[in-house]
């Protein structure tokens, strides 16, 4: 059964132009990250202008691309998490008088509850788009989620919330924008799998002894997606297909053990869903960020979108695989989590945010990654009915943890 929260009949498309929020609109905390959500989802209303006006923009560091966007997009506001670049951003917007110009955390959380805004597109990585996500949903914001740690870490409270508010969340992760597609028309319909693909990453074909020398600079050659330095460590560590298991598993209502990871080198088939009959029914498509990212703006409306289709009489091979959860023990670890339930997945996501940034800073080897993450689910204060002060509280300390584990070479 789908989450109430995706119900249709909650989603009502309105005639006077959608007010957008992009949290994140220069990729996830700075240009290096996914271009796939912030600047193409500006593409997207670049093409549909007669539908959509952006009315707030945010990013962390970016402050120079801010500003570019900014200029093009004439958003009533613009917000700068970092605040040592408040003063540049206000110098490079100062000819555009009408663009209020907001600097730091606060600000970022308290931006999405602008009574013009209609959707929120929370596009920024990690722990950080919890509260601004939070904070959209009270005010009644449709919410385009691409922050999968949002329900990672706090998937019974943002559900909760989303139903007590009556508020819409639609996937812009094209694995969850797939399974979505495949259910609507069949939503009262029970599915009893959910078959969820991932490329598998640069090192699928690795031998565990040639995981022990990997380098970040290897793990960051993505074979299909352009993404952003801390996604693609996590999705060549299959962290974030477990990930997306829980995310699935809180918007869709399918347990995990009837969520089902299969290695998909192409990345044609985003992923499927097999009803009570037997039946399977996926969405297929070219790699292209842009398609979920218009499906959530729109929907329950198909619109025309420019750019590459695809043409099955070139792709001959579709090639699908069971992943090794021993060799990439991250996907084993996301399950354990899930099981475990309460606070679990906010201590797994909170060690694996310190364990990939130290990878990326050729502190913790790729392997050493998932045993920090492990060592600090045992370590970590468990709490089995966690609230939003619990899980404040739970990223911190697990934090802490992981950066000892790092810093005392348990995991190098």
């Amino acid at each position: 059964m789908v989450c109430s929260t995706y119900n249709p009949k909650m989603i009502e498309m309105e005639k006077k132009k959608q007010q957008i929020c992009i949290l994140g609109s220069t990729g996830s905390i700075g240009t290096q990250a996914l271009d796939v959500i912030g600047t193409q989802a500006l593409d997207v209303i670049r093409q549909h202008s007669d539908r959509y006006e952006v009315y707030c923009l945010t990013a962390n560091n970016s402050v120079e691309k801010l500003a570019q966007q900014a200029r093009e997009f004439k958003p009533a506001a613009v917000v700068i998490g970092n605040e040592a670049h408040y003063e540049t951003l206000q110098e490079l917007l100062r000819d555009e008088s009408d663009i209020k110009v907001y600097a730091g955390k606060e600000a970022l959380e308290q931006i999405v509850s602008a009574e013009p805004i209609d959707m929120v597109l929370a596009s920024m990585v990690g722990f950080s788009g919890l509260v601004p996500t939070i904070n959209a949903i009270k005010a009644h914001k449709k919410i385009c989620l691409a922050n999968k740690e949002t329900l990672v870490v706090a998937g019974e409270l943002i559900c909760s919330l989303a139903k007590e508010n009556h508020v819409p969340i639609l996937p812009v992760d094209s694995e969850h924008s797939a399974i979505f597609q495949s259910i609507v028309g069949d939503a009262d319909n029970e599915i009893t799998k959910i078959l969820l693909t991932c490329s598998g990453g640069p090192f699928r074909k690795f031998s565990h002894e040639q995981l022990k020398t990997v380098t970040a600079a290897d793990a960051l050659k993505h074979p299909t997606w352009d993404m952003g330095a801390k996604i693609t460590i996590d999705s060549a560590s299959l962290m974030n297909k477990g990930f997306e298991v829980m995310e699935a598993k809180w918007l869709f209502g399918v347990p995990a053990d009837r969520i089902q990871v299969l290695i998909h080198p192409q990345s044609i088939v985003h992923s499927a869903v097999e009803f009570i009959d037997g039946a399977v029914k996926a969405q297929l498509g070219v790699p292209d960020m842009r398609l979920p990212i218009q499906y959530a703006f729109s929907f329950p409306e198909r619109l025309p979108l420019s750019g590459e289709r695809l043409d099955l009489f070139k792709q001959q091979c579709l090639e699908f695989f069971e992943p090794d959860i021993e060799k990439f023990k991250c996907l084993a670890l996301a399950y354990e989590a899930i099981n475990k339930g309460g606070n679990m997945p906010c201590i797994l996501n909170a060690a694996n945010e310190v364990a990939n940034a130290a990878f990326r800073r050729d502190e913790c080897s790729f392997l050493g990654m998932a045993d920090v993450i492990e060592k600090t689910m045992q370590q970590a204060t468990f709490d089995n009915d966690p609230n939003l002060d619990i899980y404040l509280k739970t990223d911190a300390e697990a934090r802490a943890i992981a950066r000892s584990l790092i810093s005392n070479a348990v995991a190098v």
